[in-house]
């Protein structure tokens, strides 16, 4: 046993000779020399042994720190760890898992896995790791599982994500079990679902896109405002989906959006279509994790209709002051062009030499066409008309269509589609003519080198909803029987700036003397006042169609108040009393009135008529009043008159004939209504009419 020690001595082989001799057969020097080399040999075993537990220690002290640190790990890991032997029982089960189950690790060591499975699954969890416990196959890797579950003690059921994995130990398998509670990471994912499903939901268009413009979340809001589907829209750059035609705006509020953070304003984008849809843009700046900007997230509501009713707004609050002005400015003109029709008839009778009576014809011809020119002026801006009788709109157009055929140009072809049992309507025939005429003339000029001009009469019933969403746009839109009259054309088309202008008083695309920029006006204003209204479609290059939707007769349409006109009779001394605030006007009246064989008193307002009226009752024969009046009115003064006398025969003037003015005038009882400006002869027609 001693040859096998290795001690590094130099003359191994004679030592070795030496302890090879039995001891009875050494010398005392030998036996000395043989205990010296035992010793050393003992020595060196025992220094050796002593290496060998300490190496021993520090091998079992390191074992040691190890299972300390793995059972630290185990113990304060986040997710659950369960470890089972080949019989299923467990027999480790961490701090987490204590939590994730609510049972204390005493309770379940020793217990059986099923005890934190549901009844349900147990079979099958039982079959999986025996399977594994012989294959080693498992498709239970975390984050790759199905619907699995867990128990509590309490019984309640939650979901888990689990891995496992088998390891041999002292000749057993053993199984380890790592869970997560899935819990709030489901209600998490939940609550994604039900928000992208609001967000899908939301009317509004939400786009998320990265710095340098390519989309990254399209939702299905702007699925339906742009008409691009996520899949088309997602990879791609918002400038050229949105922005086709001018992207400065983009481009300011990028910049704006990422140096303050948010931007809010309007902006035009162009839909997969080619239509223009304004847009509300709400942006903010999305940052990462680390605070740096990443991307823009735009929620952007369309405003396009909303823009449309404000453009309309805001010309029907430009027209109703222009209204306001034009009819107090009509009222006015009207006062200085009376007297001036009747002063130029009263000198061409005075007057017989040839030249005069040329000179007064261009003055009586001039102030009747500055007569025609307010009337216009009026029936855009508050609406007033003439005789108003039921008529067949059928003739109205045949006889625009002779008119087109005689004069337009060889190279404009006519067609002309009525409904045979078209409807009637209630209105002025001339301005209805008027109407027509203008709107033909306008396809004329849009087709400089020819084209077809249509005009098509049918009958048309606006139901309840189609009422409605016309009525956003048109005040006279509502549900009802109507006739619509439309004029197209296959001419240049209006350029759609300017759609919403063309209704606007004034405004005009024609050259300097070409045109007044009343026409279209004037047409809007007198469809307006008979209770109808008009719309107007065009495309460039494709022309433009005129719809004028006019209410059909009814029973219950009522009359207007219009005074019959007479071949001039002369008095007989009668005695007419005269009011009228304008000095002009009344003097001038006076005057004809005078020279037919009346006699007149004049006064400047209501109250000094009456002080004229009351003590010649019985003498005056009739009473011409202006309607508008400073101190006592038309109105108040006819009702005092007829307290004093009943019976007293009267003759109103007005310069605002509109409908509801005519209606107050006729439910006063006045005989005869003149409306300004008159000739001489209209005014003896009145009176001698009223006389009679």
């Amino acid at each position: 046993m001693w040859s096998d020690l290795a001690w590094g001595h130099s003359d191994m082989n004679s030592t070795e000779d030496l302890l090879s001799k039995r001891p009875e057969r050494m010398t005392k020097a030998e036996l000395i020399a043989a205990l010296e080399v035992l010793q050393r040999r003992v020595q060196a075993l025992e220094a050796e042994t002593r290496r060998d537990v300490k190496s021993r220690e520090r091998a079992e002290a390191a074992l040691h720190q190890s299972e300390q640190r793995l059972a630290s790990i185990v113990a304060s890991a986040m997710d659950a760890i369960i470890t089972i032997g080949r019989d299923y029982r467990i027999i480790l089960f961490n701090k987490a898992a204590e939590i994730m189950f609510g049972y204390d690790a005493q309770e379940v060591i020793g217990q059986p896995i099923s005890l934190l499975l549901p009844m349900r699954f147990r079979a099958s969890h039982d079959a999986h790791i025996a399977r594994f416990g012989a294959t080693g196959e498992t498709n239970r890797a975390m984050g790759r599982l199905g619907a699995v579950s867990g128990v509590r003690r309490d019984g309640t059921e939650f979901p888990i994500e689990a891995s496992i994995s088998q390891i041999q130990a002292e000749g057993e398998k053993l199984f380890t079990v790592i869970l997560r509670d899935q819990t709030e990471t489901i209600q998490a994912n939940e609550r994604l679902i039900e928000q992208a499903a609001l967000l899908d939901q939301s009317n509004e268009a939400i786009v998320v896109r990265d710095l340098e413009g390519c989309i990254r979340y399209w939702s299905r809001g702007a699925e339906r405002l742009y008409g691009w589907t996520a899949e088309e829209a997602v990879g791609r750059m918002v400038a050229g989906v949105l922005y086709r035609r001018d992207s400065s705006m983009l481009n300011e509020a990028t910049r704006i959006t990422v140096e303050r953070g948010e931007w809010s304003g309007e902006l035009r984008h162009t839909a997969r279509d080619g239509r223009e849809v304004v847009i509300e843009g709400h942006w903010t700046l999305v940052r990462d994790a680390e605070d740096r900007p990443k991307s823009i997230l735009a929620i952007n509501t369309d405003i396009t209709e909303k823009k449309k009713i404000e453009a309309h707004l805001l010309r029907a609050q430009r027209l109703e002051s222009i209204g306001t002005l034009a009819s107090g400015i009509a009222h006015d003109l009207n006062n200085i062009l009376s007297p001036i029709l009747m002063g130029t008839q009263l000198l061409q009778m005075r007057l017989g030499d040839e030249e005069s009576g040329r000179m007064l014809s261009v003055m009586q011809s001039n102030a009747k066409r500055g007569a025609e020119m307010i009337r216009q002026v009026l029936m855009f801006a508050r609406g007033m008309g003439g005789a108003r009788v039921i008529l067949q709109p059928r003739h109205l157009v045949r006889e625009i269509a002779r008119i087109v055929e005689e004069t337009f140009p060889k190279s404009i072809s006519l067609e002309q589609r009525l409904a045979e049992d078209l409807w009637t309507v209630v209105g002025d025939a001339t301005q209805l003519h008027q109407v027509l005429l203008n709107l033909c003339v306008n396809a004329r000029d849009a087709m400089p080198e020819g084209g077809l001009l249509t005009i098509v009469a049918e009958n048309r019933r606006l139901d309840e909803q189609y009422a409605s969403r016309l009525g956003r746009t048109f005040e006279n839109a509502a549900p009802g029987n109507y006739v619509v009259l439309a004029v197209s054309d296959t001419g240049v088309g209006i350029p759609g700036e300017i759609l919403d202008r063309i209704f606007d008083p004034f405004f005009t695309t024609k050259a300097p003397g070409q045109g007044t920029g009343l026409g279209l006006a004037t047409a809007e204003g007198i469809i307006a006042n008979h209770g109808g209204f008009m719309t107007v479609e065009s495309k460039q290059g494709l022309g433009t169609v005129f719809n004028i939707f006019v209410p059909a007769h009814d029973s219950s349409t009522r009359q207007q108040f219009n005074a019959p006109a007479f071949d001039i009779q002369s008095g007989s001394g009668e005695m007419i009393l005269v009011i009228d605030d304008e000095a002009s006007s009344r003097e001038m009246i006076a005057r004809a009135l005078e020279t037919y064989g009346y006699k007149t008193l004049v006064a400047d307002n209501g109250a000094n008529a009456l002080n004229l009226f009351a003590p010649r009752r019985g003498a005056i024969s009739a009473v011409i009043t202006d309607m508008a009046m400073p101190v006592m009115d038309g109105t108040a003064t006819i009702n005092a008159l007829r307290r004093l006398q009943p019976n007293i025969r009267i003759i109103a003037i007005t310069g605002l004939a509109d409908a509801s003015r005519l209606k107050e005038i006729s439910d006063l009882g006045v005989n005869v209504l003149l409306e300004k400006p008159f000739d001489a002869e209209a005014l003896l027609n009145a009176v001698s009419e009223t006389l009679r």
